[in-house]
Protein backbone atom coordinates (compact mmCIF):
# COMPACT_ATOMS: atom_id res chain seq x y z
CA UNK A 1 0.00 0.00 0.00
CA UNK A 2 1.31 3.28 -0.92
CA UNK A 3 1.83 6.42 1.44
CA UNK A 4 -0.83 7.84 -0.35
CA UNK A 5 -3.27 5.83 1.23
CA UNK A 6 -1.77 5.47 4.41
CA UNK A 7 -4.44 6.38 6.92
CA UNK A 8 -5.03 7.02 10.59
CA UNK A 9 -7.25 4.71 12.92
CA UNK A 10 -8.90 5.65 15.40
CA UNK A 11 -9.75 2.89 18.13
CA UNK A 12 -13.05 3.46 20.21
CA UNK A 13 -13.72 2.97 23.73
CA UNK A 14 -15.73 2.28 26.29
CA UNK A 15 -19.18 4.49 25.00
CA UNK A 16 -17.48 4.96 21.68
CA UNK A 17 -19.11 2.57 19.17
CA UNK A 18 -18.73 4.99 15.98
CA UNK A 19 -17.13 7.63 15.02
CA UNK A 20 -19.28 11.03 14.34
CA UNK A 21 -18.82 12.58 11.24
CA UNK A 22 -16.99 9.75 9.26
CA UNK A 23 -18.43 9.72 5.64
CA UNK A 24 -18.30 6.13 5.43
CA UNK A 25 -17.26 4.49 2.28
CA UNK A 26 -17.84 0.73 3.25
CA UNK A 27 -17.11 -1.25 6.02
CA UNK A 28 -14.67 -4.52 6.06
CA UNK A 29 -16.23 -7.27 8.11
CA UNK A 30 -14.24 -8.56 10.73
CA UNK A 31 -11.78 -11.45 9.40
CA UNK A 32 -9.43 -13.58 10.28
CA UNK A 33 -5.84 -12.55 11.13
CA UNK A 34 -2.83 -14.65 12.01
CA UNK A 35 -3.99 -13.73 15.23
CA UNK A 36 -7.66 -14.72 15.29
CA UNK A 37 -10.16 -12.50 14.93
CA UNK A 38 -10.63 -8.69 15.80
CA UNK A 39 -13.21 -6.81 17.71
CA UNK A 40 -15.47 -5.70 15.42
CA UNK A 41 -15.85 -4.55 11.20
CA UNK A 42 -13.83 -1.91 10.43
CA UNK A 43 -15.85 1.10 9.04
CA UNK A 44 -13.65 2.78 6.10
CA UNK A 45 -14.20 6.45 5.07
CA UNK A 46 -13.02 10.14 4.61
CA UNK A 47 -12.82 12.34 7.26
CA UNK A 48 -11.73 16.48 6.68
CA UNK A 49 -10.81 14.80 3.27
CA UNK A 50 -8.47 12.23 5.08
CA UNK A 51 -8.61 8.67 4.93
CA UNK A 52 -9.85 6.98 8.56
CA UNK A 53 -10.48 4.13 9.91
CA UNK A 54 -12.21 3.30 12.66
CA UNK A 55 -12.56 0.26 14.75
CA UNK A 56 -14.53 -0.89 17.80
CA UNK A 57 -12.18 -2.04 20.82
CA UNK A 58 -14.99 -3.84 22.56
CA UNK A 59 -16.92 -4.59 19.68
CA UNK A 60 -19.77 -3.39 17.82
CA UNK A 61 -22.35 -4.35 21.06
CA UNK A 62 -19.88 -4.23 24.07
CA UNK A 63 -19.18 -7.51 24.72
CA UNK A 64 -15.88 -7.94 25.00
CA UNK A 65 -14.45 -7.57 28.56
CA UNK A 66 -11.08 -5.94 28.42
CA UNK A 67 -9.05 -8.90 28.95
CA UNK A 68 -10.98 -10.57 25.87
CA UNK A 69 -10.24 -8.00 23.35
CA UNK A 70 -7.46 -9.37 20.72
CA UNK A 71 -5.46 -6.58 20.54
CA UNK A 72 -2.89 -8.23 18.29
CA UNK A 73 -5.93 -9.05 15.83
CA UNK A 74 -6.96 -5.45 15.85
CA UNK A 75 -3.78 -4.02 15.05
CA UNK A 76 -2.96 -6.36 12.48
CA UNK A 77 -5.72 -5.88 10.45
CA UNK A 78 -6.00 -2.13 10.64
CA UNK A 79 -2.00 -2.17 9.77
CA UNK A 80 -2.68 -4.54 6.46
CA UNK A 81 -5.70 -1.87 5.92
CA UNK A 82 -3.25 0.96 5.66
CA UNK A 83 -3.14 2.38 9.24
CA UNK A 84 -0.12 4.17 9.85
CA UNK A 85 -1.07 6.24 13.23
CA UNK A 86 -3.32 5.11 15.55
CA UNK A 87 -5.11 7.26 18.08
CA UNK A 88 -6.57 4.56 21.19
CA UNK A 89 -9.97 6.23 22.47
CA UNK A 90 -9.74 5.11 26.32
CA UNK A 91 -11.70 5.99 28.66
CA UNK A 92 -10.43 6.10 32.54
CA UNK A 93 -10.44 7.03 36.08
CA UNK A 94 -9.01 10.21 37.49
CA UNK A 95 -6.66 9.95 39.86
CA UNK A 96 -4.86 13.81 39.46
CA UNK A 97 -7.00 16.53 40.82
CA UNK A 98 -7.47 18.56 37.87
CA UNK A 99 -8.39 14.95 36.02
CA UNK A 100 -12.42 15.09 36.42
CA UNK A 101 -14.62 13.43 35.13
CA UNK A 102 -15.90 14.76 31.51
CA UNK A 103 -11.97 15.52 30.77
CA UNK A 104 -10.24 14.75 27.82
CA UNK A 105 -6.56 14.23 28.27
CA UNK A 106 -3.38 13.00 26.31
CA UNK A 107 -0.71 10.91 28.62
CA UNK A 108 2.79 10.48 28.22
CA UNK A 109 3.87 7.74 30.02
CA UNK A 110 2.02 3.86 31.23
CA UNK A 111 2.60 1.49 33.86
CA UNK A 112 1.23 -1.95 33.07
CA UNK A 113 0.11 -4.14 35.48
CA UNK A 114 -2.27 -6.13 33.30
CA UNK A 115 -1.51 -9.97 33.42
CA UNK A 116 -1.67 -12.98 30.60
CA UNK A 117 -3.02 -11.16 27.60
CA UNK A 118 -1.02 -11.66 24.47
CA UNK A 119 1.33 -8.89 24.21
CA UNK A 120 3.88 -9.25 21.24
CA UNK A 121 4.11 -10.79 17.51
CA UNK A 122 7.20 -11.95 18.72
CA UNK A 123 7.92 -15.53 19.31
CA UNK A 124 5.38 -17.37 17.37
CA UNK A 125 4.76 -18.80 14.02
CA UNK A 126 8.75 -18.21 13.34
CA UNK A 127 8.58 -14.37 13.93
CA UNK A 128 11.91 -13.77 15.85
CA UNK A 129 10.90 -12.22 19.78
CA UNK A 130 10.80 -8.22 19.61
CA UNK A 131 12.55 -6.34 22.32
CA UNK A 132 10.77 -2.86 21.26
CA UNK A 133 12.01 0.12 23.17
CA UNK A 134 9.13 1.91 25.02
CA UNK A 135 11.08 4.18 26.96
CA UNK A 136 8.47 6.74 25.50
CA UNK A 137 5.69 4.57 24.41
CA UNK A 138 3.46 7.07 22.94
CA UNK A 139 4.24 8.99 19.72
CA UNK A 140 5.56 12.20 20.63
CA UNK A 141 4.98 13.81 17.49
CA UNK A 142 0.96 12.20 17.19
CA UNK A 143 0.87 13.94 21.30
CA UNK A 144 2.16 17.26 19.98
CA UNK A 145 -0.42 17.00 16.60
CA UNK A 146 -3.21 16.43 19.06
CA UNK A 147 -2.09 19.57 21.32
CA UNK A 148 -1.60 21.64 18.66
CA UNK A 149 -5.58 20.63 16.90
CA UNK A 150 -6.99 21.47 20.28
CA UNK A 151 -5.25 24.76 19.98
CA UNK A 152 -7.12 25.57 16.98
CA UNK A 153 -10.12 23.73 18.17
CA UNK A 154 -10.71 25.80 21.49
CA UNK A 155 -10.62 22.18 23.19
CA UNK A 156 -9.28 22.10 26.89
CA UNK A 157 -6.84 19.29 26.27
CA UNK A 158 -5.06 18.28 29.74
CA UNK A 159 -1.37 16.87 29.40
CA UNK A 160 -2.26 13.56 31.08
CA UNK A 161 0.54 12.25 32.80
CA UNK A 162 0.85 8.31 33.56
CA UNK A 163 -1.68 6.01 32.31
CA UNK A 164 -2.21 2.99 34.68
CA UNK A 165 -3.67 0.44 33.01
CA UNK A 166 -5.14 -2.47 35.02
CA UNK A 167 -6.86 -5.95 34.50
CA UNK A 168 -10.09 -4.97 34.72
CA UNK A 169 -13.32 -5.41 34.10
CA UNK A 170 -13.99 -4.26 37.51
CA UNK A 171 -13.07 -1.08 39.00
CA UNK A 172 -10.21 -1.06 41.55
CA UNK A 173 -10.46 -0.41 45.43
CA UNK A 174 -9.18 2.62 47.06
CA UNK A 175 -6.08 0.63 48.19
CA UNK A 176 -5.22 -0.17 44.85
CA UNK A 177 -5.74 3.17 43.23
CA UNK A 178 -3.61 4.76 46.44
CA UNK A 179 -0.76 2.19 45.32
CA UNK A 180 -1.13 3.63 42.08
CA UNK A 181 -1.16 6.76 42.86
CA UNK A 182 2.26 6.39 45.19
CA UNK A 183 3.40 4.72 41.77
CA UNK A 184 3.30 7.74 39.46
CA UNK A 185 -0.29 7.12 38.00
CA UNK A 186 -2.19 10.07 37.47
CA UNK A 187 -5.37 8.00 35.49
CA UNK A 188 -6.14 4.38 35.15
CA UNK A 189 -7.50 1.99 32.60
CA UNK A 190 -8.06 -1.33 31.79
CA UNK A 191 -6.99 -0.91 27.72
CA UNK A 192 -3.97 0.67 27.20
CA UNK A 193 -1.67 -2.08 27.12
CA UNK A 194 -0.97 -3.97 25.09
CA UNK A 195 -2.15 -2.33 22.35
CA UNK A 196 0.40 0.43 22.54
CA UNK A 197 3.42 -2.14 22.35
CA UNK A 198 2.15 -4.11 19.75
CA UNK A 199 1.86 -0.68 17.93
CA UNK A 200 4.89 0.06 17.91
CA UNK A 201 6.09 -3.51 17.14
CA UNK A 202 3.92 -3.03 13.48
CA UNK A 203 5.90 0.81 13.45
CA UNK A 204 2.62 2.63 14.10
CA UNK A 205 2.59 5.66 15.69
CA UNK A 206 0.20 6.08 18.66
CA UNK A 207 -1.22 7.76 21.00
CA UNK A 208 -3.89 7.39 23.46
CA UNK A 209 -6.81 10.02 23.84
CA UNK A 210 -8.05 9.49 27.10
CA UNK A 211 -12.16 10.44 28.13
CA UNK A 212 -12.19 10.82 31.92
CA UNK A 213 -15.27 8.89 32.70
CA UNK A 214 -15.23 8.79 36.45
CA UNK A 215 -13.14 9.45 39.64
CA UNK A 216 -10.95 6.55 40.64
CA UNK A 217 -11.95 5.83 44.05
CA UNK A 218 -10.95 7.29 46.57
CA UNK A 219 -10.31 10.29 44.81
CA UNK A 220 -13.76 11.80 44.31
CA UNK A 221 -14.13 15.05 46.57
CA UNK A 222 -17.66 13.72 46.91
CA UNK A 223 -17.73 10.27 46.93
CA UNK A 224 -20.16 7.88 46.31
CA UNK A 225 -20.89 4.17 43.95
CA UNK A 226 -19.77 4.66 40.99
CA UNK A 227 -22.96 3.44 38.15
CA UNK A 228 -23.02 2.61 34.54
CA UNK A 229 -24.83 5.52 33.73
CA UNK A 230 -23.08 8.06 34.91
CA UNK A 231 -20.17 7.00 33.37
CA UNK A 232 -21.75 6.62 29.94
CA UNK A 233 -23.20 10.39 30.60
CA UNK A 234 -19.74 12.09 31.36
CA UNK A 235 -18.48 9.94 28.39
CA UNK A 236 -20.83 11.61 25.76
CA UNK A 237 -20.38 14.86 27.12
CA UNK A 238 -16.67 14.68 27.21
CA UNK A 239 -16.91 12.46 23.70
CA UNK A 240 -18.31 15.45 22.34
CA UNK A 241 -14.92 17.38 21.89
CA UNK A 242 -13.41 14.30 19.45
CA UNK A 243 -14.95 15.16 16.35
CA UNK A 244 -14.13 18.81 16.52
CA UNK A 245 -10.40 17.67 18.01
CA UNK A 246 -10.26 14.81 15.27
CA UNK A 247 -10.99 17.62 12.47
CA UNK A 248 -8.87 20.07 13.27
CA UNK A 249 -5.94 17.04 13.40
CA UNK A 250 -6.97 15.92 9.98
CA UNK A 251 -7.38 19.36 8.63
CA UNK A 252 -3.65 20.32 9.65
CA UNK A 253 -2.23 16.95 7.60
Amino acid sequence: MSDADAALAVIGGTGVYQLDGLDIERSVPARDTPWGMPSAAVTAGRYAGRRVLFLARHGAQHTLAPHQVNYRANLWLLHELGARAVLGINSVGGIRADLPPRTLAVPDQLIDYTWGRAGTYGGEQGRPVAHIDFASPYSESLRQRLFAAARRASIDLREGGSYGCTQGPRLESAAEIERLRRDGCTMVGMTGMPEAALARELGIDYACLAVVANWAAGCDPNPHPVTLQEVQMHVRTAGAGIAPLLRALLEAG
